[in-house]
């Protein structure tokens, strides 16, 4: 268990908090680049703090404070401009950076050089893959990473998103939880799908010929250069396979990777946007064109208890919603002073203290991990895991083709492949 001031140490992440300062140091997700097609300005809350995110007539990304600085309006309804955003009360004018660059009645009664001495809050941004990130952190700022697999052409991806009532750091120590899935994603799955009346849908097991559920015998978490790689023998598999011999990676500060990458972008203390960015290899008899034209984005359905305390369940049939509910039923903020860890926790426990050790390099200065300034180490960062070696070794992604976990049951590309292999009807069957 922690203490109350351990547990506030790692979960508050508001400006000027030590842990929302150490998340500053990263380029952080904020949204899908499509979800700028319809509206080109959009409210952004990120690390405790309210900003405005454009796209301006020449196209060009910003991301500014949330008020004008004249009269206080919110920019949300601000009116892009070729320049950047125009306020809608009375003009004035910013660019990328926060700096007023018009004020239009000032400039007509003479006074050109007010202007000058207005700024609000501007951060940078940045597109890759589709997706827009931003950096909140002191100046200058690292380099935007290319992992592995956002530097492929030969894939088709997707971005999803939930903004999820609770905070980051339950959502990540999920991450370091690989028993969970054989409780949560099977055993409790198929109680999802009995009390949905789809017994004849329930999972078998996890790679077990018996058609037993796999059980857990042993897990490890093996820290490398970006992170730690978790790694699990079942009952069924030994140290010869992918799970032990490869594992998957949890790379510092708050990313998963599992077949593509789960983000765990902290809102502030009690709200936390859970991104989705996958690449998904597509059978070519499906005749999808590449390079895609727009990476599409989707919403993924947050569960919540309904009337009467309710349980969600059409929205707990798959890994994406169930984990959602475990952490959202935690609290805001789980309460650490309470827990009662066990040897399966092992991997909890070390990534808390590479939060900590992280922390603590940032305070004396240092940079901390997986902040890269060299552009020639930044070329291919690899992240083997062993999700998409199992996923893909059987050529050409035909089994990738699986809308059954995590948030993948909404995702458009696969929707779409399945559309173009199998048919309209085959998208009107249960996705469990």
């Amino acid at each position: 268990m922690l203490t109350q001031e351990e547990n506030e140490l790692l979960t508050r992440v508001g400006p000027g908090t030590p842990m929302g300062e150490l998340m500053r140091r990263y380029w952080q997700p904020i949204a899908a680049s499509v979800q700028l097609d319809d509206e080109p300005v959009r409210s952004v809350r990120l690390l405790g703090e309210d900003l405005t995110l454009y796209r301006d007539r020449a196209g060009n990304l910003g991301l500014i404070g949330q008020r004008c600085a004249h009269r206080r309006p919110d920019m949300v309804l601000g009116i892009p401009t070729e320049r950047g955003l125009r306020c809608p009360y009375h003009g004035w004018e910013y660019d990328q950076t926060g700096q007023c660059i018009e004020m239009p009645y000032e400039e007509a009664e003479g006074n050109h050089s007010f202007k000058d001495k207005i700024k609000i809050d501007g951060y940078q941004v940045k597109e890759q893959r589709g997706m827009i990130f931003a950096y909140l952190g002191p100046e200058p700022a690292p380099l935007l990473p290319n992992w592995d697999f956002l530097t492929w052409d030969d894939v088709f991806y997707d971005i999803g998103s939930c903004l999820i009532p609770c905070n980051y750091l339950q959502i990540m120590e999920n991450s370091l939880d690989p028993v969970h899935v054989e409780w949560l994603h099977v055993h409790f799955s198929n109680y999802v799908l009995e009390r949905l009346g789809r017994k004849d849908l329930r999972r078998q097991g996890w790679d077990n010929a018996k058609g037993e559920v796999a059980q857990h015998k042993m897990i490890k978490f093996d820290e490398f250069e970006y992170g730690i790689l978790k790694k699990r023998i079942m009952e069924d598999t030994d140290e010869t396979h992918p799970y032990w011999t490869m594992g998957h990676p949890i790379v510092f500060p708050n990313i998963l990777k599992t077949t593509g990458f789960q983000y765990r972008v902290p809102v502030d203390d009690n709200h936390t946007y859970h991104w989705w960015l996958f690449p998904y290899k597509v059978p070519d008899e499906a005749g999808m064109t590449l390079p895609q034209a727009k990476v599409p984005f989707y919403d993924v359905p947050l569960p919540e208890f309904g009337p009467n305390g309710k349980a969600p369940w059409p929205l707990l049939d798959n890994n994406g919603g169930q984990d959602i509910m475990m952490w959202i039923t935690q609290g805001y903020v789980s309460d650490r002073t309470q827990e009662r860890l066990g040897l399966s926790d092992k991997g909890i426990i070390q990534y808390r203290q590479m939060l900590l050790d992280n922390l603590k390099k940032m305070q004396r200065g240092e940079e901390p991990m997986n902040v890269f300034r060299d552009p020639a180490k930044n070329i291919n960062l690899e992240l083997p895991t062993e999700y998409w070696y199992l996923q893909t070794q059987r050529g050409n992604g035909a089994n990738q083709l699986n809308r059954t976990g995590g948030a993948s049951k909404y995702s458009p590309v696969l929707a779409e492949a399945v559309r173009k292999l199998k048919g309209e009807e085959a998208l009107k069957q249960p996705v469990y």
